[in-house]
């Protein structure tokens, strides 16, 4: 008989979030299911890992077969703790979110909840990161499941290169019924920063910080591309940052004195 995986789940938007909730409940027919998640709200935090803070870990109940405990660090602080100190040997498979919001194109950099996948990445366990794009807490995950069942099911099946991850979006629920699954790359985009400025009661001004994405890229083989069509996005990502195509150009700088 085959052993189920062993199957760790966390994400950005905390233990609590409906995305992490749903993910979990498709993960227990595919193995053995540790959640790890964030006690708040960490969106937004990338990489971050916490170095000059302590780091709280505590079992809270269940309402499945998963265990589940909660963190008072990053998604990267869940992945770290989970294989090193929570579960009982290395996971086979990391799953990430479902994150509340899109994590297309540079949201990838931001994005504590691929951070983790990313994470599970650098470990060499094959890693799956899963977004909505839709921020609000009531969204459907409904019109998702099936497309997460068939991503999970392939590396199960197919497992993942080492340094791989894959960074999953799902188009809003107004775009379902989807129009298929589409492997593709990352689009070249930015955030276009604003800071809305205010006053607090001692006069002391502060800022939220807001903006608008601008997509830089027409190609149509592009994760902006597809979820604008209606395609569910599936893009490899990988850990090696390495610009390799402009490394025969730098060597021919002049370093000498």
């Amino acid at each position: 008989m085959t052993k189920k995986p062993l199957i760790l789940i966390t994400n950005d938007d905390s233990i609590s979030a409906p995305g992490i909730k749903v993910l979990t409940e498709i993960a227990n027919d595919f193995g053995e299911v540790w959640v790890v998640a964030p006690d708040g709200p960490m969106s937004g935090k990338g990489h971050a890992i916490s170095l000059d803070v302590s780091l709280r870990v505590s079992e809270v109940k269940s309402e499945g077969p998963q265990k589940e405990f909660k963190v008072s660090g990053t998604p990267a602080d869940c992945v770290k703790l989970a294989i090193n100190k929570v579960m009982p040997r290395r996971p086979d498979l990391i799953l990430s979110g479902i994150n509340h919001g899109s994590n297309a194109s540079v949201n990838v950099i931001y994005s504590g909840t691929m951070s983790a996948a990313v994470e599970g990445a650098l470990e060499r366990i094959p890693a799956i990161g899963f977004s909505l794009c839709e921020h609000s807490w009531e969204a459907s995950f409904e019109a998702s499941k099936p497309a997460v069942r068939k991503i999970i099911q392939q590396v199960i099946d197919n497992g993942l290169a080492t340094g791989i991850c894959l960074n999953v979006n799902i188009p809003e629920n107004a775009k379902a019924p989807y129009k298929g699954i589409r492997v593709c790359r990352m689009a070249i985009g930015n955030w276009e920063e604003e800071f809305d400025e205010r006053v607090d009661p001692f006069g002391r001004p502060y800022f939220w910080l807001t903006g608008k994405f601008v997509n830089y890229d027409n190609g149509d083989d592009t994760d902006i591309a597809a979820l604008d069509e209606g395609f569910i996005t599936v893009v490899p990502i990988t850990v090696d940052l390495t610009a390799h195509h402009a490394v025969a150009a730098l060597n021919q700088w002049n370093f000498e004195d």
